[in-house]
């Protein structure tokens, strides 16, 4: 292999340490608890993982890195949950199927549309109104109503809006509609303090403020911004039971252990407990910490693998930010621009304070952590996200090849 093709396949000996690292430990949960679904699963989510990263490369021009960053995070999730819970972990394995596919459609209509004019409004006011719908409908679950109920499955339309959020307030500010845009996150921030779902808020909110800055380059607009996210979070302290005890909790965990503490207190033993090496897959503690399939699987990871690898785990979320801020500084519109900078600082402000939730740096606010934590909304959503940033990633690749065709033609001219 020459250089050129060495650099056309970045990331080969990472794809293949990543692929025998999951075969592996699938493996070895499959012969410690023989049953027909870990089996099934040893076989399959390597197969999606292998396919995913080989496959989509061959039909968009898609980051290979990002790539395989994204979908290695996504199979350790179900790794860590067929550990916990083999029930759950086929259910995120079908969740991570489906979510590749979500992947593959976003890149696709990224290529495709040419004018976001009629599609982005259509995409904000359609998920306006889907949030709006577990208000009506919703059950309060955690002192939220943030979920719907279909057919036995819960969907959060949050997610959903995560995706129009993004391509809705890239197009706004790339057609300097500066107050339009800041009325749609307004309009979308009120119905999740309504939802009392504040974490989900505060995403949003910390990725709208990132996305404005970069259009406008205004400290006073990012200045208000937190100003009102400081005014936010106090009314959202005051209105809400629950956000108030997130806090006292945050404050001294162990004071409040026999009651709202427990969960917490449990999950800093469970890392402790880790090491720098881990327990051990399979052999770990975490069961004693009630939500370890979503807000506290982090701790599961650092039971079970060590600080090594949770460090480890961090940096693919920093490498994924660097990655996205590198396809955002090559793209060749302000809409696509804005669209790979808000993706990628969406799933990282997430992952930050998820994490750093778990480790009591801020209060618990309850979302989950991208890729990795149980649930099929927040996989396709995570994943969707992604197939945005792979889109404008594929949009960059094609620009450049038109440019260098042009060249090419005007030096043999």
């Amino acid at each position: 292999m020459n250089a050129e093709q060495a650099r056309a396949m970045p990331g080969r000996g990472m794809r293949r340490a990543m692929g025998v690292f999951l075969a592996s430990a699938f493996l070895l949960l499959a012969l410690k608890n023989p049953v027909t679904e870990n089996f099934v699963l040893a076989a399959a989510v390597p197969m999606i993982f292998i396919a995913a990263v080989v496959i989509i490369p061959r039909m968009f021009r898609a980051d290979r890195l990002l790539l395989n960053l994204v979908m290695f995070l996504s199979a350790l999730g179900v790794l860590v949950l067929c550990r916990m819970d083999v029930a759950k972990g086929l259910t995120q394995a079908i969740n991570l199927g489906v979510g590749v596919l979500a992947m593959l459609f976003f890149i696709a209509l990224m290529g495709r549309v040419n004018s976001w004019r009629v599609l982005a409004p259509l995409a904000g006011i359609g998920a306006l109104g889907l949030m709006v719908v577990p208000l009506v409908l919703g059950p309060t679950i955690n002192g939220a109503r943030a979920w719907i109920f279909v057919g036995g499955m819960s969907i959060q339309p949050s997610e959903v809006g995560k995706v129009a959020l993004l391509v809705v307030i890239a197009y706004l500010l790339s057609e300097r509609k500066v107050f339009l845009s800041i009325m749609f996150a307004g309009l979308s921030l009120l119905i999740l303090m309504r939802q009392a779902d504040l974490g989900t808020a505060l995403v949003y909110y910390t990725t709208v403020l990132i996305m404005l800055f970069a259009s406008t380059g205004s400290f006073l607009l990012v200045g208000g911004g937190v100003a009102g996210a400081a005014a936010g979070g106090y009314v959202g302290y005051r209105m809400y039971a629950h956000v108030r005890d997130r806090v006292r909790i945050w404050i001294d965990p162990w004071v409040h252990y026999e009651d709202k503490g427990y969960q917490i207190v449990q999950a800093l033993v469970a890392m402790v407990n880790g090491g720098m090496w881990g327990v051990g897959l399979g052999v770990g503690n975490a069961y004693d910490v009630p939500a370890y399939t979503t807000d506290f699987i982090f701790s599961v990871v650092l039971n079970e693998f060590g600080w090594l690898f949770g460090i480890l785990v961090i940096l693919l979320y920093v490498v994924i930010l660097i990655r996205g801020i590198s396809i955002a500084s090559r793209a060749r519109t302000k809409f696509h621009m804005l669209l790979a900078l808000g993706a990628s600082a969406m799933v990282v402000v997430q992952t930050v304070i998820i994490i750093g939730g778990n480790i009591t740096m801020f209060p618990l606010t309850g979302v989950t952590l991208p890729f990795v934590s149980y649930g099929g909304s927040s996989l396709l959503s995570s994943l969707s996200i992604m197939g945005l940033l792979q889109g404008v990633a594929s949009a960059n690749d094609s620009g450049l090849e038109e440019d260098q065709a042009l060249a090419g033609v005007e030096v043999s001219a």
